[in-house]
């Protein structure tokens, strides 16, 4: 890949370290310009002017969408974030008192709190799949639970927000196929980050955002939804862009993923997630994705020449997010000593409210949490390391 051009087109690199890409990534130039137009069309126009005028760029955000996943833009909603449209997928599932979900250890507790609610409201029951050896999920595990009729829906993230293993989504996707149930995938920290490919993978409905290793604007997200399954899904909301009123009584919901959406959306974060699609794209996604693999493998390494500090990854195969801990200071002091004091590195924090039920299988409370991309460099992680090194004896 061209490092240099990734670099010359992320302004805040000059001035920062940016390992927080799980969080929010740096926008690259081209869609900071892309929103900056839109914003000046509107205020020169007005909003409903300008995206009047920008119609066929809004349309085709769509098809960089279905490129980027291998679908059909009709199977594509822009929605306002990833958790709204993973919302909308879920809530307009037909489940039924004793319809069983499945999910991972490492699922995302904005994702679990709803299946507690609809436990609560319909009876589902929720079960957890056990990992195997490598800390992902037991492809043999699941086979047998697949066995009870009562499962309605897999579903997970592909990769934790605390870190963990790359899922073997494909393999789940045939599993579920095989027998006959919904595949639910949260591709948060995967889109932009590695290859997703819905075909390959075999998920009926899959939600993703824009702010994350897409590099996109925040407040903007996307769901697919397998053509054949989406006339059979009532969204859980309805308006005048997801149906049309036909008579006093009577109305029609639209047949493509459109459905999903509302009428009313941020124009200039939409044209935004659409650059951010076709940047992505322009640059390759294996190519980043085999330097962020890298890159994270190298700071793996570094980390461990620090005394005190232990890498807390799992899986066969890792991902841009690398998690750690450090035996002397918590993940906040962490935090805040690698951003003070001018060395301005962003990287995060990620605590057991977020993951719990992986936090609490490891006995985890918290874990700092550095999130490489491909625009980051080698020297850009020797200085974290230096920095680390620093820190204040306690």
């Amino acid at each position: 890949m061209n490092i240099e051009q990734l670099r010359a087109d992320t302004p805040a690199v000059a001035q920062l370290i940016h390992f927080n890409n799980a969080g929010a990534a740096l926008m690259p130039a081209p869609v900071i310009e892309t929103m900056t137009r839109h914003i000046q069309l509107e205020a020169s126009l007005g909003g409903y002017e300008a995206a009047g005028r920008q119609s066929a760029d809004l349309e085709n955000v769509y098809g960089a969408i279905g490129r980027l996943i291998n679908a059909q833009p009709d199977e594509i909603a822009v929605i306002e974030n990833a958790t709204r449209a993973w919302d909308m997928a879920f809530y307009s599932l037909p489940l039924q008192p004793g319809d069983v979900v499945l999910t991972s250890t490492t699922e995302y507790a904005g994702n679990y709190i709803p299946y507690l609610q609809m436990k609560q409201r319909r009876g589902i029951e929720i079960r957890v799949i056990p990992n195997d050896e490598h800390g992902q999920v037991s492809l043999s595990a699941l086979t047998t639970m697949l066995e009870d009729e009562r499962v309605a829906l897999i579903s997970l993230p592909v990769i934790a927000t605390n870190g963990g293993p790359v899922q073997p989504i494909e393999q789940i996707g045939a599993l579920a196929r095989s027998a006959g149930v919904l595949f639910l995938l949260d591709a948060c920290q995967g889109v932009g980050q590695m290859p997703i490919d819905v075909q390959k993978i075999g998920c009926h409905m899959l939600a993703a955002t824009s702010r994350k290793y897409l590099r996109g604007p925040r407040g903007m997200g996307f769901l697919y939804v397998e053509k054949s399954l989406c006339q059979n899904l009532e969204p859980a909301l309805l308006d005048l862009h997801a149906a049309a009123l036909q008579s006093a009584d009577t109305f029609t919901i639209r047949a493509d993923a459109r459905r999903f959406e509302n009428w009313e959306c941020n124009v200039a974060a939409k044209l935004g997630l659409g650059a951010a699609v076709e940047y992505a794209l322009a640059q390759g996604i294996e190519p980043m994705w085999l330097r962020i693999q890298q890159l994270a493998g190298y700071l793996r390494q570094r980390l461990l020449e620090i005394p005190g500090v232990t890498p807390q990854d799992l899986g066969l195969q890792k991902s841009g997010i690398v998690t750690f801990t450090h035996q002397n200071h918590s993940a906040a002091q962490v935090q805040q000593w690698l951003t003070g004091q001018e060395k301005r590195i962003n990287v995060s924090t990620s605590t057991f409210r977020s993951t719990l039920l992986d936090m609490q299988q490891r006995d985890l409370l918290e874990v700092s949490r550095a999130s490489v991309h491909a625009y980051n460099t080698e020297a850009e992680i020797d200085a974290m390391i230096a920095a680390l090194r620093r820190l204040p004896r306690v």
